[in-house]
């Protein structure tokens, strides 16, 4: 589904990524794991098009396409899917209005018919619920004033709305207390599908408990230093980052 081969990228000149090669097969969770610094979000920014990225090597094949090629919101219309640290906030528009607009052009780019404004709220009413996501909030401003944790609830709501076939969900555990972690992880796993490839980035293992990874990858330095299976991420909490980052692969 997607495949990352020798990628470089650089931010105001400065390289971040430096030869970064990765393979996300459909139905598997992959996580990205390192320090800060690293270039886990820049991957991800990258992997959605955000001005400001510059890839000056490599490759990134998704779905049959060059990536490279394509502009943002072609991106998203062939299903890429970021959930990112920091959502905006838009004041002005509301969740609701937001969240009906976003899946009607989803449905228009796979050539859906579109919903009616009742058909949305019955769709986001009922994927609502299960992440606590309460009518209150669909009224407001998206994001305006919201919590940490509510900001990542309606991030996951979008997923599970919007169903892409590739989602990176970039330190969702950020900020999120240990209820709040639990949720988003119930979240995050209802939406795992055969036909959907999800990249998960994280500094810690805790998230790795309740999203269980089928890989983990450790990024340094602007590569890959290191794989496994999900016991790596236990191994990172032990050792650290940079004692498994210098050991052998």
């Amino acid at each position: 589904m997607l495949e990352i081969k020798n990628l470089h990228a650089a931010v105001d000149g400065k390289e971040i990524l430096q030869g970064l090669t990765l393979t996300v097969e459909a139905g598997k969770m992959h996580a990205i794991m390192g320090p800060n610094g690293s270039g886990k979000s820049t991957l991800s920014y990258v992997l959605a098009g955000r001005e400001g990225y510059e890839v000056t090597a490599g490759s990134i094949s998704y779905d049959g396409h060059d990536l490279l090629q394509l502009k943002t919101e072609e991106r998203a219309a062939k299903g890429i899917f970021l959930a990112m640290q920091y959502p905006v906030e838009i004041p002005g528009v509301s969740t609701l209005t937001f969240l009906k607009t976003a899946l009607n052009a989803q449905r228009r780019a796979r050539g859906d018919s579109e919903l009616d404004a009742m058909s949305v709220l019955k769709l986001v009413r009922k994927k609502a619920e299960a992440l606590q996501v309460s009518e209150e909030m669909l009224k407001r401003p998206l994001n305006v004033g919201f919590s940490g944790g509510e900001k990542k609830r309606l991030e996951i709501l979008q997923l599970s709305l919007f169903e892409p076939k590739l989602a990176i969900l970039d330190e969702t555990d950020s900020g999120l207390d240990i209820d709040a972690l639990k949720l988003v992880a119930d979240g995050v796993n209802a939406t795992r599908s055969p036909q959907r490839g999800m990249l998960v980035i994280t500094h810690y293992q805790r998230l790795l408990t309740y999203i269980v990874p089928d890989r983990v990858h450790v990024l340094a330095g602007g590569r890959i230093v290191a794989e496994g299976g999900k016991e790596l991420a236990l191994e990172l909490e032990a050792k650290g980052y940079a004692q498994v980052a210098k050991e052998p692969a």
